[in-house]
């Protein structure tokens, strides 16, 4: 199974992985929760990595008798893994986003570039918390705003908000209602639910253009 194979079947089964780096590695898997959110928020070559299924599913395995996680550990680790990985992707975008910009490098899509710095043009400084829920542009948020010129103080001040409503909606929610028995045995589903409600805002932004197009009337 090449490595690409292995991330669709953990995000897809990520319940099942996640219990077994639990059971593997106990305490050490906070350390691994912390890499992967903060490798997905911190570092622009990683956006395809799990976030808000991971924190959901963590949220899940919390709340199974035997306490394996401690959620409050869970979200304080998921927040200061965010937290540290927009600081840390505001400042490589202030540093070098310019080159960045300057070249279409095959590890950095221009694309989601590109469609972070409209999301941001309309949105402003709320880029920062909305972003937190929706893949890709959550990645590239930060690092356009570090590109940018929005003052330090005003984005740690939106990265924190974000942070703490990310981390709590989706681990809470993943604590109070992934033990359900529906949900449990239909946690597939689940998670591809949320990939698809979470994909929503940046489609629909991307589409708006080609929308606007249609309704111009032909000359």
């Amino acid at each position: 199974m090449d490595w690409l194979s292995y991330l669709i079947d953990f995000i897809l089964h990520i319940d099942k992985h996640l219990f077994e780096i639990v059971t593997d590695y106990q305490t050490l898997t906070y350390l691994i929760l912390f890499l992967i959110v903060f490798c997905e928020t911190g570092l622009v070559i990683t956006p395809f990595l799990p976030g808000d299924s991971l924190l959901f599913a963590a949220g899940t395995i919390a709340a199974m008798p035997g306490q394996l996680l401690e959620i409050k550990l869970v979200i304080l680790t998921f927040f200061v893994a965010a937290f540290i990985g927009d600081n840390t992707n505001y400042w490589i975008g202030h540093f070098l986003g310019g080159k960045v910009y300057e070249k279409n490098y095959r590890l950095i899509r221009r694309k989601y570039l590109d469609q972070t710095h409209a999301f941001y043009e309309k949105h402003g400084g709320k880029t920062i918390v909305l972003a937190r829920f929706m893949p890709i542009i959550r990645t590239f948020a930060p690092f356009v705003a570090g590109v940018g010129t929005m003052n330090y103080r005003k984005f740690v001040t939106f990265s924190i908000l974000g942070n703490i409503i990310w981390t709590n909606i989706f681990c809470l929610a993943g604590y109070f209602f992934g033990n359900i028995p529906f949900v449990q045995n239909n946690f597939t589903m689940v998670i591809l639910a949320i990939i698809a409600i979470s994909l929503v805002p940046p489609v629909i932004a991307a589409l708006r253009p080609w929308l606007r197009s249609l309704r111009k009337p032909s000359s």
